[in-house]
């Protein structure tokens, strides 16, 4: 009798489970290989300044959205290391290339490798000289170099004198920035006391500097740092003689920590880039360049042998008194940040 009712019990339980279970459905399978995915190497020079964070991950994150996958490479600031990662990407076959690059020059030959074998090129912030890119997309630089002297001199009378710290003579950007900003001191007839280009832009060789030719920058009106990592170190060396606030300073990026020495008053301008929107652009323009797409541009820049496209964001100049309005109301920075 007990076996006849665990038979019913077990005939019962197998009915209910067939009618309670469907046929499981064979998985949909999407291929993930690199002719169908759609795939963008993104070479840095390095992570020294801070605004690369920012561009890379806004980068990306457009990018992602757009179908795209971004294989990212950082050279640590040497330059045969990051020809090495564009040689990799040329290598593995990716659909196009980014370059933030570490020297004006060198990168020209690998580039030109990586066009002959149909894989468009973007030369992002920085330009390769004579590389033939598919694009420059940066910001004015000529406009940040001007918008910093403007700034000294409304501060400072005609005549006065100024220390130029700058960059790596290899960044192309460093020779735009100058010509702008040496235009309006020499309309101002300014003295330029002392020139110094700090290698890989290593912020503790403008500190090196400042220390070691202090006697001359203490007589300076002003000393005109390349960006806000140089200007921080300056503004450092300046702080440790009593200096800080005594002599104007100026910088670029609209660093969190530069923005915090306006509220101070121990810089007196930062040029603020909308690195977002850069970057945003410049990943919207790789994915079209990877799909064979044509760009569509108004300018060009003439790269040392040819005319090759151009995008050019306006920066501006942000000082104590627009601090809210440029930096904290666009949400660059918040303000429990800044006002610290």
């Amino acid at each position: 009798m007990i076996k006849r009712i665990v038979a019913v019990f077990t005939t019962l339980a197998l009915i209910f489970c067939l009618a309670g279970c469907k046929t499981p459905e064979k998985p949909v399978i999407t291929p993930t290989t690199k002719n169908d995915v759609c795939t963008i190497g993104l070479s840095f020079d390095s992570f020294v300044i801070e605004r690369w964070t920012r561009d890379r991950d806004v980068f990306v994150s457009t990018a992602n959205d757009l179908g795209a996958e971004v294989n990212v490479q950082s050279a640590g600031g040497d330059v045969d290391t990051q020809i090495s990662q564009v040689k990799y990407f040329i290598d593995i076959g990716v659909n196009a290339i980014v370059i933030i690059t570490a020297d004006a020059t060198a990168l020209k030959d690998v580039i030109k490798e990586a066009k002959s074998k149909g894989i468009p090129v973007i030369c992002y912030d920085r330009l390769v000289r004579d590389a033939g890119a598919d694009l420059y997309i940066s910001f004015d630089n000529n406009a940040v170099g001007r918008q910093m002297a403007e700034a000294i001199c409304d501060k400072v009378s005609d005549g006065g004198t100024i220390v130029e710290i700058m960059g790596p003579e290899s960044d192309y950007n460093v020779a735009q920035v100058m010509e702008g900003f040496d235009k309006v001191c020499s309309d101002h007839n300014m003295n330029i006391s002392l020139k110094y280009n700090c290698d890989n832009w290593k912020p503790e060789l403008a500190y090196d500097f400042a220390n070691d030719n202090f006697a001359e920058i203490s007589q300076a009106d002003a000393i005109m740092c390349g960006n806000d990592a140089l200007a921080g170190e300056t503004i450092h060396a300046l702080a440790e003689r009593g200096f800080a606030g005594k002599i104007f300073v100026t910088g670029q990026d609209a660093d969190l920590e530069a923005c915090q020495r306006l509220v101070y008053g121990t810089q007196l301008v930062t040029v603020y880039k909308p690195v977002e929107k850069l970057a945003k652009m410049a990943a919207e323009c790789a994915v079209k360049l990877a799909a064979g797409d044509v760009l569509e541009y108004s300018d060009t820049f003439f790269d040392g042998s040819q005319d090759i496209p151009y995008i050019a964001i306006e920066p501006s100049a942000v000082t104590r008194d627009n601090l809210d309005a440029v930096i904290i109301d666009s949400g660059f920075h918040q303000r429990e940040e800044v006002y610290i």
